[in-house]
């Protein structure tokens, strides 16, 4: 623990510190969490502490920790504050250990106070997973948005249900197609302890593993990053477009995912973390888009790679309109034959949508024409003629009105 400025005896010292009966394990955690789950604003961990009659260096370890495992999140960094999550609730009521004397327990070493295992109430993957993977999948499925899934068939499975079970063997799954697929999409409904990367170009080694942050009074504390989040609570780490992070930075993830399931961050004094059972990483490819490379080292690391394309079919049961289901399955043919590099996805057939429901069909078939990569266009422009009985321009402003 980093001690203050002061002499030890000012981190502690109030007229009633020697009343303050000592904390079971996990106790003043609960008593923080309790405190940043009632507050209607943002608190210093010194605010937390002085509610709590607390050691404030004490309590600023307790915010560190429930931040590492999602259940806080940083607010501000100066001054360094918390907030709430969804989980902080449940970490306030957890179950207490006891300690097993009147002691205070030892410090652990690094590598074990690394991989602490988190309380039963954050509940743990191995559990959602088995549960999620042995309940049969009947219809949709329910993403963190809100925004229903219906899973495909994948090996005679629904594609969830196969998801899950790749994650209970271990094996790593690369979902790959065009952008607009709905890679994300099944991603989200099969694993609802999601963790997310998003990655591109600019992904560093800090925003996996963490890096140190000031505080407000000038310390530096090592803020943890999603991979170490994932792997200390079980749950998944989902790497979407993980073909654009620079391969020496992805490198990182590796000795998680094989035999060792271990990292170790050299920028935190060598910590050792340690993958608590569930963890799973799961990544997103888009071979089309320019700057991703599909590496031997990363491919090799995903036994299970699944092509993900876009299901005109359930296009068609979305109401989308007709006629831009149409065009694109005629593109996507186009496509497949190497006539064209690109066709409309889902995505950009739920934007048809979307657009016609405002402004009309032929404007959104104008925004289509327009949305298609410049070699393309002018297939993209006689699909939409043929189909809509009529020439189509690209959305653009007209005439002062």
């Amino acid at each position: 623990m980093t001690t203050p400025t002061p002499p030890p005896a000012s981190a502690t010292a109030t007229p009633s510190a020697g009343s303050v009966p000592r904390l079971r394990n996990g106790e003043l955690r609960a008593m923080v969490a309790r405190v940043l789950a009632e507050s209607v604003k943002d608190l210093t961990p010194r605010a937390i502490a002085h509610t709590l009659n607390r050691s404030s260096g004490a309590v600023g370890n307790a915010c560190k920790v429930l931040a590492d495992r999602g259940e806080a999140k940083i607010a501000a960094t100066a001054p360094l504050t918390y907030r709430a999550t969804a989980t902080t609730a449940s970490a306030a009521t957890i179950t207490l250990t006891p300690a097993t004397s009147g002691t205070c327990h030892p410090r652990r070493p690094k590598k074990t106070s690394a991989t602490t295992p988190t309380p039963s109430t954050a509940t743990p993957a191995p559990a959602t997973s088995g549960a999620s993977s042995a309940a049969p999948v009947t219809g949709p499925v329910m993403r963190p948005n809100g925004m229903a899934y219906h899973p495909r068939q994948l090996s005679g499975m629904p594609d969830v249900t196969a998801l899950r079970k790749l994650r209970e063997a271990g094996v790593a799954a690369l979902m790959y197609g065009p952008p607009g697929t709905g890679k994300t999409s099944v991603v989200e409904a099969a694993f609802p302890d999601l963790v997310t990367v998003q990655g591109d170009g600019d992904t560093t080694v800090a925003d996996l593993v963490g890096e140190y942050t000031q505080t407000g009074d000038g310390r530096y504390v090592f803020i943890h990053g999603p991979l170490v989040r994932a792997m200390r609570e079980g749950r998944t780490l989902f790497i979407d477009d993980a073909t654009l992070i620079p391969p020496t930075v992805l490198a990182v993830v590796y000795p998680a995912m094989d035999g060792r399931r271990q990292i170790i961050i050299k920028a935190n004094g060598g910590e050792v973390i340690d993958a608590a059972p569930g963890f799973y990483v799961v990544a997103g490819h888009n071979p089309g888009v320019h700057g991703a490379v599909l590496t031997d080292a990363l491919s090799s690391r995903f036994a299970a790679q699944i092509h993900v394309s876009t299901d005109y079919d359930l296009a068609a049961q979305l109401n989308i309109d007709r006629r831009a289901v149409k065009i694109a399955r005629n593109l996507a043919t186009r496509q497949a034959n190497g006539e064209v590099g690109w066709a409309p996805q889902l995505r950009e057939l739920l934007a048809f949508q979307k657009i016609a429901d405002v402004l009309g069909a032929s404007a959104a078939a104008g925004n289509l024409v327009g949305t298609a990569p410049e070699d393309d266009r002018a297939t993209v422009a006689a699909v939409v003629r043929d189909v809509f009985g009529g020439t189509v321009a690209p959305l653009s402003l007209g005439s002062r009105i």
